[in-house]
């Protein structure tokens, strides 16, 4: 465990970043970089469903200009399959991804892995997958130098989007797949799938003595939750301590960005894109 005193965020935007998602998808990325660039941040975290089909080197160089870094690059194609071919097409549609993420500067590749493939119900082979791929694709993660972070989700997404549950199972897998501990595969943290969890402290801990920790990501959880996926709440109008998450994670000796990510479909899609902005600031320093 790091001695090293946790941050502040208030009047520290510079140590904070903005996952796209959290304005909805609604305007091109160029215009979203110039946006959160002017709001004040340090990072932005695009998804591919902006770059693809782009010139990735014109999207890395505006960012840049921008005065922005790359928290990190969402996300992974679900991995798990019922076909062979379909199963070695997930993985390289990662393949293609993670070069990507290498021209943007990512400072990792966001893994969330998959469900359970329809029409099956087998678990443990899903998740054998999983490992198998997470294994082959480490090998590119360190020849293009952007480390696979691997999201686990809430267990209420294991049928349909992450086969991977808990922080301590991501830890064990990192551990299985990756024992030198090389710095290409690490977890990240996001407050929304890991607050309840009650090893949460312990393997926080474990994560910071491994050096695992590669992202940090923030929303709430709200009391009364209408749609898991797209219901989250804004920081601080919900039930997670999240100044106490940040506090346990960077004592871990975690540094990178605290990066806001909220599905919000029926409220936050629906505000003024730079207002949305300005309460995201306001809560990362005040609640966060």
């Amino acid at each position: 465990m790091s001695n090293r005193m946790p941050r502040t965020l208030h009047g520290g935007l510079e140590h904070c970043s903005v996952n796209t998602a959290t304005l909805g998808h609604r305007e091109p990325l160029r215009i979203t970089v110039d946006r959160i660039a002017r709001a004040g941040f340090g990072s932005i975290a695009p998804w591919r469903s902006e770059v693809e089909g782009c010139d990735v080197q014109a999207i890395a160089r505006q960012i840049r200009e921008a005065g922005l870094g790359v928290s990190g690059y969402c996300r992974s194609t679900y991995i798990p399959a019922l076909e062979v071919a379909q199963f070695r097409a997930n993985v390289e549609s990662n393949r293609r991804a993670l070069h990507d993420a290498a021209v943007l500067g990512a400072r990792c590749f966001v893994m969330v892995v998959g469900g359970i493939p329809a029409g099956s119900r087998d678990l443990a082979g899903a998740r054998a997958q999983v490992h198998d791929a997470v294994a082959d694709l480490l090998h590119l993660a360190k020849a293009v130098g952007v480390p696979l972070a691997l999201e686990p989700l809430h267990p209420v997404y294991a049928a349909n989007r992450s086969v991977l549950n808990t922080l301590g199972q991501a830890l064990e897998w990192c551990q299985i797949i990756d024992p030198e501990q090389s710095g290409y595969l690490g977890v990240a943290i996001d407050a929304y799938h890991c607050w309840w969890d009650p090893q949460l402290t312990a393997c926080v801990a474990q994560a910071g003595k491994a050096k695992r920790i590669l992202a940090f990501h923030v929303c709430d959880w709200l009391h009364d939750t209408q749609d898991v996926l797209l219901d989250r709440g804004m920081m601080g109008d919900g039930v997670i301590d999240l100044a106490g998450l940040r506090h346990l994670v960077e004592a871990a000796g975690y540094a990178g960005a605290v990066e806001v990510e909220i599905f919000s479909k029926d409220n936050w899609w629906k505000k003024d894109i730079d207002d949305v902005l300005r309460v995201c600031a306001d809560r990362l320093q005040t609640v966060c």
